[in-house]
């Protein structure tokens, strides 16, 4: 009963807290975009890797000032406390992931994009393996013909957390660097000729982050 009672409280409690802290870490950090200036009104996918995903919504307001976009969350306690702080940004969710629920969470997905919205997706969410690029975006992008933006979000000053995806908080006072793609068309590829193009794209600057 405690626990149920903890949760409860924590699901109101921490998102609006986590969005404050994320807009402050926006706010107090200068911004560099290294990115095309617009993209297509077209659904859209945009993807980064499960520890870089704190700061997303900035990238995707970047491109769409009235968002219509949904993000995958895990269908766990932890994100459901993600899918009520994105929602302070005007982002909706889709509960699942690749472990469970596999098969609903895609054709949910596929539904999302047909019905006119954009996706936001870590590859190798929820639970890795890390920087390990899931069949789900690909299946999706090629039912829908949808495209797929690659976003690295690489703060100068940041602490990692010693989790699984070796979760990235950039902290104040540094820049943070958003790289994005063109969209990419991964329709004629084959699954593994898709999920090498993602994951070395969204890897691109990895080294690069280590010299700034």
């Amino acid at each position: 009963m405690l626990k149920k009672f903890l949760r409860t409280l924590a699901l109101i409690i921490v998102p609006f807290i986590g969005s404050l802290i994320i807009r402050f870490l926006y706010l107090t950090n200068k911004k560099e975009f290294h990115a095309p200036q617009s993209i297509a009104d077209e659904p859209t996918i945009f993807a980064c890797w499960h520890g870089e995903l704190l700061m997303l919504p900035y990238l995707y307001s970047h491109y769409r000032k009235i968002p219509h976009a949904k993000v995958l969350i895990s269908s766990h306690f932890d994100g459901a406390l993600i899918s009520k702080t994105i929602k302070y940004f005007g982002l909706g969710t889709i509960a699942g992931s690749s472990n469970r629920n596999a098969a609903r969470v895609l054709i949910e997905a596929i539904k999302t994009l047909k019905d006119g919205y954009d996706i936001g997706i870590t590859p190798d969410g929820p639970k890795g393996p890390r920087h390990e690029v899931a069949d789900g975006i690909i299946v999706m992008a090629q039912k829908t013909k949808a495209k797929i933006v690659l976003v690295e979000i690489k703060p100068t000053k940041f602490w990692k957390l010693s989790s699984w995806d070796v979760f990235v908080i950039p902290k104040p006072f540094g820049t943070l660097h958003y790289f994005s793609t063109e969209p990419i068309d991964v329709t004629s590829m084959t699954l593994e000729e898709a999920r090498v193009l993602i994951k070395n794209g969204l890897l691109k600057h990895e080294k690069v982050t280590q010299q700034i």
